[in-house]
């Protein structure tokens, strides 16, 4: 049983961290060497189509582990409020983040909005910004949960 359990945590933060960095590298060598060189719609759109997917995988396989990790550690121990509020800001933040990927994800809003909307150009970074937060609460669940082990 511990090792799926170590396999589900290695799968989440994997993608985590694909994810989260993967947004970091576009966001910020990517896009800018795009529009830099002025490339081809084409070729921005490829590169578009194709974190789309990866973020589509990230996202199934952190539903997938983040479902079997947080049943894990319910049923495991006696956790405090602490544990229980840092949990449900992080899941608050997760579907948060989720909610945007869809938005950004979605080609005819896309289109529509032609990142002309406040909201459209600033989508991406706010993605970030939660998946950095989302870290580093994950990094104090596992702290908590770790002072919870160790007072017993």
């Amino acid at each position: 049983m511990i090792e799926i359990h170590w396999l589900m945590r290695g799968v989440h933060v994997l993608a985590a961290a694909v994810w989260v960095g993967g947004s970091m590298l576009y966001l910020f060598a990517v896009l800018p060497a795009l529009r830099l060189h002025g490339a081809e719609p084409k070729i921005s759109a490829t590169i578009a189509t194709h974190f789309k997917r990866l973020t589509s995988l990230c996202i199934y396989a952190l539903l997938l582990s983040g479902g079997y990790l947080v049943f894990d550690r319910l049923t495991q121990t006696t956790l405090g409020w602490s544990y229980l509020l840092v949990l449900i800001l992080k899941l608050g933040s997760t579907l948060a983040m989720f909610a945007l990927a869809f938005y950004i994800g979605q080609n005819a809003i896309r289109k529509t909005a032609k990142r002309s909307t406040r909201f459209s150009q600033e989508a991406p970074k706010v993605m970030l910004a939660l998946g950095i937060v989302v870290f580093f609460l994950g990094a104090l669940l596992n702290l908590l949960f770790e002072m919870t082990i160790v007072s017993r």
